[in-house]
């Protein structure tokens, strides 16, 4: 029962930081194109909102690539860490299960 609990709450932190990552990589290629403008208010806090969510991860990675100029892939590397993440998660989940160890 307890092991449910962690093994959701685990899934959904994962999820909900996928889908961050995704939308901050959209807000801010509307941004860039001028489809949204910052000096509104609202989208002002929901990019900075999703700034100060996804930029610690996105600086970790940047750190390891290379530079590839004005293409900047660690979003990319996000998405397959968390998917890598998700998939882990569950083949523990399914080991425990298998072994006995939770059910």
């Amino acid at each position: 029962m307890f092991l449910d609990v962690v093994f959701f709450l685990a899934s959904a932190v994962l999820d909900l930081l996928w889908w961050a990552v995704l939308l901050a990589v959209i807000v801010q290629l509307l941004i860039q194109f001028g489809v949204l403008d910052t000096r509104n208010r609202l989208v002002w806090t929901v990019s900075d909102f999703l700034y100060r969510v996804t930029e610690p991860l996105f600086g970790r990675i940047r750190r390891v690539l290379p530079n590839f100029g004005p293409l900047d892939l660690s979003p990319l590397v996000v998405l397959l860490l968390i998917t890598a993440g998700q998939i882990l998660l569950g083949a523990i989940r399914n080991s425990l299960l298998r072994g006995g160890m939770y059910f």
